[in-house]
């Protein structure tokens, strides 16, 4: 039996092929090539819905806001703009895509924790709904540059331990990110003084591919024991599961348990926004690739067109990953590393893993890879960066296109 609990919620077996939203990857290899980003369309739009529902079920004042950074593509912004959230970004450049994505300013939060004068100006001009002021420099900054009011919220660094990747962890005493609690009066203080600065209210944020949900518990203790305001943006950081091991929290038990810990610790009238970016996207993504060489040395290495120009998680966080060899469900499995096509040792993108009877020219589906892995997707060694491909209702449309070799060397200038 194969288990298709990691894959996005449409995905089906049919014959020796694999759809997702009624369409053949098979067909989608042939038709956009690999490596290619797949997303469920109907798993997307579903899990925006039962954010906004479950959020609000349990706290009418509640905003839903997709942190762009794990998806920074118009194709998915419009898609959950379509669905009534709104939108987190880090710096003009997210700004401007979500922008161009038809997102509505006044959804938008801006965060950052070294906003330039342009990026202070974007977030003015396109009068968004709350620049995160991250430091005293943003105070500067905004003082000089706002001719109107400007609607903020600080960032406050909670000086949480959470258990997830040290490189995911934003909320310890040690972050650069946000204010120090000994240092939030002083900055509140001073952000009074600023007649162009309108604070409504705190912000943190702890982490990323956060399993315990106790840690957002502590995180809304910790900023219940500041000042009241009328606004608390409580972040993202929900964990998925990635391997079958991994137990994450529904998206009900966490608004159920997020929302009880402001009500106790805060109150229940407040306006609450969270920023889900991984739990909304990742698992209704994979990766299509298709396996260009096997090589059986001192371990089992299969090696397919992608790789780390596309995905990046195990060689940062040393996150691993669930693989499907496509069409060969009953064969014998191997143990082997799921490796690119990289110059690079740490082209991984799961090791040891089991795959069934692998071959050259079998496709691969890499699932749980819908956050990130189109972010920090590259160029190296002059790769090509996929295309990112919508299913839905039996058809394939394409959101991104493939880059080409003229996009590689368009902006050289002799």
């Amino acid at each position: 039996m194969v288990d298709l609990s990691l894959f996005p919620p449409t995905t089906a077996i049919d014959g020796a092929d694999l759809t997702v939203g009624g369409c053949s990857l098979i067909a989608i290899a042939r038709e956009f090539l690999t490596p290619a980003f797949v997303i469920d369309e109907t798993a997307l739009r579903s899990r925006a819905q039962e954010y906004i529902r479950e959020f609000k079920s349990q706290h009418p004042r509640s905003r839903i806001h997709f942190a762009v950074k794990s998806f920074p593509s118009a194709s998915v912004i419009r898609v959950l703009a379509e669905e009534g959230v709104g939108f987190d970004v880090v710096g003009a450049g997210e700004l401007r895509i979500a922008l161009t994505a038809g997102a509505d300013p006044a959804t938008i939060v801006m965060h950052g924790n070294a906003k330039t004068d342009d990026d202070i100006l974007a977030a003015i001009d396109a009068h968004i709904g709350y620049i995160v002021v991250d430091g005293f420099d943003d105070i500067r900054r905004i003082k000089e540059l706002a001719t109107e009011r400007v609607p903020v919220l600080l960032r406050v660094t909670p000086a949480i331990a959470v258990s997830t990747h040290d490189a995911l962890a934003t909320g310890s005493a040690a972050s650069k990110f946000g204010l120090p609690i000994d240092q939030v009066p002083d900055a509140i203080s001073l952000m009074r003084s600023v007649p162009a600065i309108d604070l409504q209210g705190l912000h943190a944020h702890i982490g990323s591919q956060i399993l315990g949900l106790e840690q957002f518990e502590a995180e809304v203790a910790a900023l219940a024991k500041l000042e009241r305001f009328g606004v608390y943006d409580f972040g993202g950081g929900l964990g998925v599961r990635y391997v079958d091991q991994d137990k994450a929290p529904s998206i009900a038990e966490y608004a159920e348990r997020l929302t009880g810990a402001l009500h106790r610790e805060i109150g229940a009238d407040v306006d609450l926004l969270v920023e889900p970016g991984r739990s909304l996207v990742a698992p209704v993504g994979l990766t299509l690739y298709r396996i260009v060489t096997v090589k059986r040395t001192a371990r089992t290495y299969v090696a397919v067109d992608g790789g780390m120009g596309d995905n990046l998680e195990h060689s940062l966080y040393g996150q691993d990953f669930s693989p499907l060899v496509v069409g060969r469900w009953d064969e014998e499995q191997v143990i082997a590393d799921l490796v690119g096509r990289h110059c690079e040792a740490g082209d991984v993108i799961t090791p040891h893993v089991a795959l069934a009877n692998p071959q050259v020219g079998d496709l691969v589906a890499v699932p749980v890879t819908g956050a990130y892995c189109f972010t920090m997707s590259n160029n190296y060694n002059a790769a090509l960066r996929p295309p990112v491909v919508f299913c839905r209702e039996g058809v394939a449309r394409l959101g991104v296109r493939r880059e080409t070799y003229n996009d590689l060397v368009a902006r050289e200038v002799s």
